[in-house]
C-alpha cells in the first residue's frame, strides 16, 4: 500500500481550503471548493486500489484473483455527481449574486445581513 495517493489527497485538500478562506471572489471560492473536493476522489481510489487487481466484472476471471472493491467505484461516481450538481448551484447563485449586487466580493453582499 503507497502513502502517495493520501499525500496528494491532503495537499489536494489543504491548497482548496487554502484558496476559499483566502479568496475575495466568489468564483474563485466555488473553484476552490471544487479542488477540496476533489481530493475525496483521490483518497477513495486509494484506499480501493488494489495492486494487480482486476475489473469488477467476476464473469471472465477466475475465483483467486484479485479484484478492485465496486463500492468504492460506485462512491466516486456518486461524489462526481454530487460535485457537479453543487458546483452548478454554487455558480448559479454566483451569477445572481452578481446581477443583484453588480459584484462578485463577499464582502460587498453585507446587504444580506441586514
Amino acid at each position: 500500500m503507497s502513502f502517495l495517493p493520501f499525500a496528494v489527497a491532503a495537499w489536494l485538500f489543504v491548497a482548496g481550503l487554502y484558496g476559499v478562506i483566502s479568496s475575495d471572489n466568489l468564483v474563485r471560492t466555488i473553484v476552490s471548493l471544487t479542488v477540496v473536493q476533489s481530493s475525496t476522489y483521490v483518497l477513495l481510489l486509494g484506499v480501493g486500489y488494489v495492486k494487480g487487481g482486476k475489473a469488477a466484472i467476476f464473469a471472465d476471471i477466475p475465483q483467486v484473483s484479485s479484484a478492485v472493491d465496486p463500492v468504492v467505484q460506485v462512491l466516486v461516481l456518486t461524489d462526481i455527481v454530487i460535485e457537479a450538481t453543487v458546483t452548478g448551484l454554487l455558480l448559479a447563485l454566483a451569477v445572481q449574486a452578481h446581477k443583484r449586487f453588480g459584484s462578485l466580493d463577499p464582502n460587498d453582499l453585507r446587504a444580506l445581513r441586514d
